[in-house]
């Protein structure tokens, strides 16, 4: 059955990887030389998972546009918090035991909340990482917090671990398991059974992080 590949992205890794985004499209990864009639063929021989990937994606509800008013609801480590709007506030967005929004800054209000969430996964993630990689004896190069929407993380072939500032939306569990996950890449570049063992080995229970993962999609994503 034809399948169409989205997109190609080259590298020096020795295997293929195939990956369907939220959006339903599809990525392979693939070696730098690798010719795209062997990337097809190979798309080709997964059909079968590609479509029961993408029937999960289109069976989330996408997310509604954030209207930024009072009472609406926003995530942080998995848990809700409703907004108000401030009048008099210094600060343009602090979060207590709800989020409270400067009234002057709800022109900006996705630019604000945004920044906000980057600077909490700075501050997270980075700790988070250095936890576990001094845990496991596992090295990578450095850490970068990205505005993906579709991909929660990622590992380079240098080992630069990339991470979503939107993870800042999920709990902290489903956040680790994304960390152990790109961890886990700088030993075994692919998803191969060894990856998948040793992703096991750090975390027991990943299968059902990695389904709480799936359960929150694009309906997290601001």
């Amino acid at each position: 059955m034809p399948i169409t590949v989205d997109r190609i992205i080259r590298s020096k890794r020795r295997t293929v990887a195939l990956i369907v985004e939220y959006d339903g499209s599809v990525t392979v990864r693939a070696p730098m030389r690798l010719a795209e009639s062997a990337i097809q063929e190979f798309a080709e021989k997964h059909v079968n998972w590609v479509e029961k990937k993408k029937a999960e994606m289109r069976a989330v509800v996408p997310a509604q546009s954030k209207q930024y008013q009072p009472g609406e609801t926003f995530l942080y480590l998995g848990r809700e918090y409703s907004l108000e709007v401030v009048p008099a506030q210094r600060k343009k967005l602090i979060l207590e035991d709800r989020f409270k929004i400067a009234e002057s800054a709800l022109g900006n209000a996705e630019l604000v909340f945004q920044k906000w969430y980057r600077q909490q996964a700075s501050l997270l993630i980075p700790k988070r990482v250095k936890f576990f990689a001094e845990n496991h004896q596992l090295h990578y190069e450095k850490i970068k917090i990205t505005s993906a929407r579709t991909r929660w993380g990622s590992c380079s072939p240098k080992n630069t671990l990339n991470f979503s500032w939107r993870l800042m939306l999920t709990p902290l569990d489903v956040i680790d398991y994304v960390i152990i996950h790109e961890l886990a890449h700088t030993v075994h570049h692919n998803h191969s059974k060894r990856f998948w063992n040793l992703v096991e080995k750090f975390l027991p229970d990943y299968k059902e992080r990695r389904k709480q993962l799936r359960q929150y999609g694009q309906q997290s994503l601001l």
